[in-house]
């Protein structure tokens, strides 16, 4: 689907410009459903902690990047198999329908959309993935019908649709280029190595701004998303499955820090789910306030 929607934003003299837009931007593994990545691994029939540390270790050790380094361990694996065990775009296709998400993900979208409704009916509300996690099992999950976009790290099949390649990987840092993206409203991310220059952009020629999103991640790989967040305006939330490993772990400074950190349960009565629904209130208010200025 494509992301070059018109935007609905108007602007007066006085006024900051409107856009009846809001993005919800959801990390994927460990956010909304486990670990693609072990999943896959446990799918092989392969224990995980192992596989981590012989695979995995040595290759973080050697200098490579963390997203790298997982795609690369894969593919030796699936060289290294039987031909009729290796890893084939088809098996993650089915791994993908198999997969569970989290408590309450199913319910989660009709509600903030019913939430949007009650508030501002004139207002749009988008869900997306960016997801250093494996983009085709993510793709084939029961929740992807709810996302316009998902992105994640993508491999190269060849023609008997065994992985042979990386053919695309999401860094940490790349993660917010994604953000610009959906601001901008473009449909892909120029391979060129030329970034979009958000701010030289009038605030009523966007997607959606920037402050205008809501973010929700569970760890490192997020900390420059919620740094981007942060800094424009919108609203970064947090989730885990162990806040003393947050703790521990996340190194945050005082511009990344989340607005909310919340366990990994979007069931009706859950903190995270109180969590989406009051940022996304506030968002909806601070539109209402602008519609004011144009009689809408």
């Amino acid at each position: 689907m494509s992301l070059n929607t018109p935007s609905t934003a108007k602007t007066t003299r006085s006024t900051k410009p409107v856009c009846n837009r809001i993005a919800i931007v959801f990390d994927f593994d460990d956010t909304l459903a486990p670990d693609t990545f072990d999943a896959l691994i446990e799918s092989l029939e392969l224990d995980v902690e192992t596989f981590r540390q012989e695979r995995y270790q040595p290759l973080l050790d050697a200098g490579w990047d963390s997203t790298l380094a997982r795609g690369y361990a894969l593919l030796q694996e699936s060289q290294r198999r039987q031909p009729n065990q290796r890893i084939t775009r088809d098996y993650l296709v089915q791994l993908g329908k198999q997969f569970q998400p989290f408590d309450g993900l199913e319910e989660m979208f009709d509600r903030l959309h019913q939430i949007v409704r009650d508030l501002n009916p004139k207002i749009d509300l988008e869900f997306y993935v960016i997801s250093g996690g494996i983009e085709e099992i993510a793709c084939h999950t029961s929740i992807a019908h709810n996302f316009k976009r998902i992105w994640g790290c993508q491999f190269h099949y060849d023609d008997r649709g065994e992985i042979d390649f990386l053919k695309r990987v999401i860094s940490h840092t790349e993660k917010a280029r994604y953000l610009m993206q959906i601001a901008s409203g473009q449909e892909s991310v120029e391979g060129n190595g030329r970034s979009f220059a958000y701010r030289d952009m009038p605030e009523d020629q966007l997607h959606v701004p920037l402050s205008q999103m809501i973010y929700v991640g569970d760890g490192a790989s997020d900390v420059p998303c919620f740094s981007v967040i942060n800094d424009e305006g919108g609203i970064s939330l947090g989730v885990y499955k162990d806040a003393q490993t947050w703790d521990d772990e996340i190194q945050v400074s005082e511009s990344q820090r989340v607005a909310n950190l919340a366990e990994a349960d979007y069931r009706a009565d859950s903190e995270l789910m109180r969590s989406l629904t009051l940022a996304l209130e506030s968002l909806c208010k601070q539109i209402t306030l602008r519609q004011l200025s144009l009689d809408e």
